[in-house]
C-alpha cells in the first residue's frame, strides 16, 4: 500500500453549550479531517484533535500541523506499506507530537481495512455491535443548573457521569450531585488542578464512593501520584501522563494509579494504544477510552476500538449532538438506552457530510505524488 495523495479540512464547529475545565473555557473546536488516498484510489480518514492552546497538553493544533506537513508526510512518501502497525516504527524519529503521528497513523488504518473491505473493530479483540457510555461535565457554579443538565443526562440513559473539578469547586459540587444521585456511577476529574500540598483535601473526596479521581496532578507527577494514591481509597486514573507503553509501566510500578484514561490521540495511535490494553489486560489494571471533543470521524474510531470487551467502564463517548449542532458525518450517532451502536460499514464504518465539511471549514492538498 502506497500514499498517493492527503487532503485536509480545516474545520471549526461551535460546541452547544461553553465547556469549562480547570485550564479554560470552550466555545468551539478547531481541527483537521486527513483524508489519505492510496494507488487504488481508497481513501481512510483520520482526525487531528489537539487543542488550541497548549493547556491540556504541549501539543497544539498548529504545532502538529507544522509535525506533519514538515516531518511526517516527507516519511510516508514512496513508503510501501503492508500493515499499518509499521506506521508507529516509521514515525518513531520524530520525538513527541503524538497526536500528530495519530491523526496520520489512524487515517491509515481506516485505509488499510477499506482496502481489505473489513471493519475496523475486526483487527481488534472480541468486541460487542454497541457499547455503554458516560458523559462529561464542565464547571457549572450554578449548582441548580448543574443538576438540570445531569438529570437531563441521565434522563437520556448516560450510564456515567465525569464531573470537572477544580481548587475551590470540588466537594460541594460532589456533594450536591451525591445527594440527587446517590447511586450513579460518578467520578471527577481535575486535569492536573492540585499540587501535593493539597492531599489533606483531597482525601476528602473518599468520602463520596466516586469510581475514580483523574488526573489530579500534573503530567509529570508520577511519585506524586504515587503518594496520593497511598493516601486514598478512591482509584486515581491517569490521562495526561500518559503518552506511551512504557508511561504505563513506570505508573503501574509505582502505584501511581489503578486506571488508565486511554486517548487514542494522546499515544500517538492505534499500535501504541492495544500495546497499553495489553498491559493493562496483563496487570488487571482498569483501562477505558476517554475523549478530545472529536466530530463524528474521531468518534467512530473510538467506537470501533472501545467496542473491545475489555473496556468494561463506560467511555467519554457521548452521541453527536453533546457537543455539537451539527456533524460532519452523514449518520451522527445517537444514544439509546445507554449505548451507541459501533458502525458496521468497512473501516471506521462513517461517510463525511460535504456539504457540513464546507460549511464549517475549507478544504486544501497537504500533497500529491
Amino acid at each position: 500500500m502506497k500514499i498517493h495523495r492527503i487532503d485536509r479540512y480545516r474545520v471549526r464547529l461551535p460546541l452547544r453549550i461553553p465547556f469549562e475545565t480547570s485550564y479554560g473555557r470552550l466555545t468551539e473546536k478547531a481541527f483537521d479531517i486527513l483524508v489519505l488516498t492510496d494507488e487504488l484510489g481508497n481513501q481512510g480518514m483520520g482526525e487531528l484533535v489537539p487543542f488550541e492552546q497548549p493547556d491540556y497538553i504541549e501539543e497544539t493544533i498548529d504545532t502538529a500541523r507544522v509535525i506533519i506537513e514538515k516531518h511526517l508526510i516527507p516519511l510516508l512518501k514512496n513508503t510501501n506499506i503492508q500493515h499499518p502497525e509499521e506506521v508507529s516504527a516509521l514515525f518513531d524519529e520524530v520525538k513527541g507530537n503524538q497526536m500528530a503521528k495519530s491523526s496520520l497513523e489512524t487515517a491509515i488504518w481506516d485505509l488499510f481495512a477499506k482496502r481489505n473491505r473489513k471493519s475496523l473493530k475486526t483487527y481488534f479483540y472480541d468486541t460487542r455491535v454497541q457499547i455503554p457510555v458516560g458523559i462529561s461535565v464542565g464547571i457549572q457554579t450554578d449548582l441548580t443548573k448543574l443538576l438540570n443538565q445531569i438529570t437531563q443526562y441521565i434522563a437520556l440513559g448516560y450510564q456515567r457521569i465525569k464531573l470537572k473539578i477544580r481548587p475551590g469547586y470540588d466537594l460541594e459540587p460532589i456533594d450536591v450531585i451525591r445527594n440527587k444521585f446517590p447511586d450513579i456511577p460518578l467520578m471527577v476529574d481535575a486535569n492536573s488542578a492540585y499540587t501535593i500540598t493539597d492531599i489533606p483535601h483531597l482525601v476528602q473526596l473518599d468520602a463520596y464512593n466516586l469510581a475514580m479521581i483523574e488526573q489530579p496532578f500534573a503530567a509529570n507527577d508520577f511519585l506524586d501520584h504515587a503518594q496520593l494514591q497511598k493516601e486514598l481509597k478512591t482509584d486515581i486514573c491517569l490521562d495526561e501522563n500518559i503518552r506511551t507503553l512504557k508511561d504505563c509501566e513506570l505508573a503501574f510500578s509505582l502505584g501511581s494509579c489503578r486506571s488508565i484514561n486511554l486517548k487514542i490521540p494522546r499515544v500517538g495511535g492505534i499500535t501504541e494504544a492495544m500495546k497499553i490494553v495489553d498491559f493493562c489486560k496483563e496487570r488487571e489494571l482498569l483501562v477505558w477510552l476517554g475523549g478530545m471533543f472529536e466530530s463524528g470521524v474521531g468518534r467512530a474510531l473510538n467506537l470501533q476500538f472501545a467496542s473491545q470487551k475489555i473496556f468494561t467502564f463506560p467511555g467519554d463517548i457521548s452521541a453527536s449532538d453533546r457537543y455539537y449542532h451539527e456533524d460532519i458525518i452523514t449518520e451522527p450517532f445517537e444514544i439509546q438506552n445507554g449505548e451507541i451502536i459501533v458502525p458496521d460499514g468497512v473501516g471506521i464504518g462513517v461517510s463525511l457530510a460535504q456539504e457540513k465539511l464546507l460549511k464549517y471549514g475549507a478544504f486544501d492538498t497537504l500533497w500529491i505524488k
